[in-house]
């Protein structure tokens, strides 16, 4: 009898806060704007992927879409068996619904993530990330904005976007101001570009965990060097496999960095793009990657123990995970 992944207690670490938005809720927003609903079946590169979540965003024009998002985020994860979502925000994307002001968007979108965490009982805390293609002084704001809320439901700060080009080095001033607040330090790394993209991370950001991070297995040695110091990646499968960093699912390296002792979590990134939300991306992880329940098990533990989760709920959490295992 195969364990119901669906009763796997599972965080998820690695999830945009816009992308989350429903298919038929982005219909209905785009019904709302007299405006065509958005529609991909593949992307033919990074920046096209990139114009999708600008169609996305075009259609957010009022701060209770920004509500109904968050509703539908926790519905659905409690539906997929999550027990914790590190939401990436990033406030300025919808300062001009607020009066120019990021903070009031970052407040109101606390206090949203508060109700639905009261309703659902899934736990929601946020990440806030910056642009690495925008400035060092905006990254800086964001960074300040993310201390000022530390523990006050934003427990993380990454840097996100195209990494050709764009060295996340230029950003650790930003960095420095989050780690001093106690937030975990979380870049996306090792996509687009390789395994020198992640030895950025954790040797200029010091990350906690990197966003994708998958590029690394190129380098055998920087792999087992991310396994010793316990840097835990947050995994995206078909959201690799749709922008092209791998060619289909049979040749991810997740089965290869598992077996390299490298943590990794499982994640959906962007759903409304890519397909598959998180319990999705379990049951190809087993159907198409050919995972076992204890490497699952494995994945799902790394999404609890590598967040920034209050300890009660990990504890809860790796309970539940223990027992789904011993079923």
């Amino acid at each position: 009898m195969t364990r119901d992944l669906a009763q796997l207690p599972k965080g998820h670490l690695h999830l945009h806060f816009e992308a989350s938005t429903r298919p038929l809720t982005l219909r209905d927003f785009a019904a709302e704007a007299d405006a065509p609903v958005p529609s991909w079946t593949d992307f033919a590169d990074f920046l096209d992927f990139q114009d999708a979540y600008g169609e996305v965003l075009a259609l957010i024009r009022r701060p209770e879409q920004l509500e109904r998002i968050m509703t539908e985020m926790a519905d659905d994860a409690k539906a997929d068996g999550v027990v914790y979502v590190e939401v990436t925000l990033a406030p300025v994307l919808h300062a001009h619904l607020f009066d120019g002001d990021a903070e009031a968007v970052l407040r109101f979108l606390l206090a949203a993530a508060e109700r639905e965490e009261e309703r659902t009982g899934v736990v929601i805390r946020a990440m806030i990330a910056s642009a690495r293609v925008m400035s060092v002084e905006l990254a800086l704001e964001d960074a300040r904005l993310a201390a000022q809320y530390a523990g006050r439901g934003v427990v993380s700060y990454g840097l996100h976007s195209d990494e050709r080009g764009a060295p996340a080095a230029p950003f650790a001033a930003a960095f420095d101001i989050a780690r001093e607040a106690g937030l975990l330090i979380t870049p996306h790394a090792g996509e687009l570009e390789g395994p020198e993209s992640v030895r950025e991370a954790i040797e200029v950001l010091r990350a906690d965990r990197v966003l994708h991070g998958v590029r690394v297995i190129e380098d055998p040695e920087l792999t087992a060097e991310v396994a010793r110091l316990g840097v835990t990646l947050d995994v995206c499968p078909s959201s690799n496999v749709v922008l092209h960093v791998v060619p289909d699912l049979e040749h991810h390296p997740l089965p290869a960095l598992l077996a390299a002792g490298v943590s990794c979590s499982i994640n959906a990134d962007d759903p409304i793009q890519f397909g598959p939300n998180v319990l999705e991306e379990y049951e190809l992880a087993r159907e198409r990657l050919g995972l076992t329940d204890e490497q699952l098990a494995g994945c799902a533990r790394a999404s609890i123990t590598a967040s920034g989760a209050p300890e009660d709920v990990q504890t809860r959490a790796l309970a539940g995970i223990d027992a789904w295992l011993a079923a």
